[in-house]
């Protein structure tokens, strides 16, 4: 059951970087950018968020909130915000249960070997919680304006 944009995006609860926890229905009534990157502080995940940052405001004024979400704990998660000075939550999904409501945890291969991991996607949400887009041909250091344009 792949998702498409029009669909309702499953709703989760899970905890930021503090541990605080975060439902997606908390932010019913804005527009959310649900971003999934493969790991903390590695260069393509790096680029993307540091693009994000960079253009935070735009995204704001164009009224979304951004959620980042990986597999990372919660503790790598604070690490990686406070090197690179991230404006926005990341979310740790240790159980995967977003990551494979999604269906962003799948089979890739490097030098010829498979694992499973997460595909980079960017999903766009209405007020209302609906996949506005699926953005999956990420430009790790042009992502904000993939999803401003």
């Amino acid at each position: 059951m792949a998702l498409h944009i029009g669909d309702a995006a499953p709703d989760f609860a899970t905890r930021d970087q503090n541990g605080n926890p975060v439902r997606l229905s908390d932010f019913r009534g804005k527009k959310v950018v649900l971003y999934f990157y493969p790991k903390d502080d590695t260069p393509g995940c790096t680029a993307e968020a540091c693009s994000l940052r960079d253009n935070y405001e735009h995204l704001q004024k164009a009224g979304y909130e951004v959620l980042g979400v990986s597999v990372d704990d919660e503790k790598s998660h604070q690490k990686f915000i406070k090197k690179y000075n991230l404006p926005f939550p990341l979310l740790a999904d240790t159980d995967h249960q977003i990551v494979e409501a999604y269906e962003v945890w799948r089979e890739k291969s490097m030098f010829g070997k498979a694992y499973m991991g997460i595909v980079r996607t960017t999903f766009l949400l209405d007020e209302q919680g609906k996949i506005t887009e699926i953005i999956t041909k990420i430009d790790t250091e042009k992502h904000a304006e993939q999803i401003l344009k």
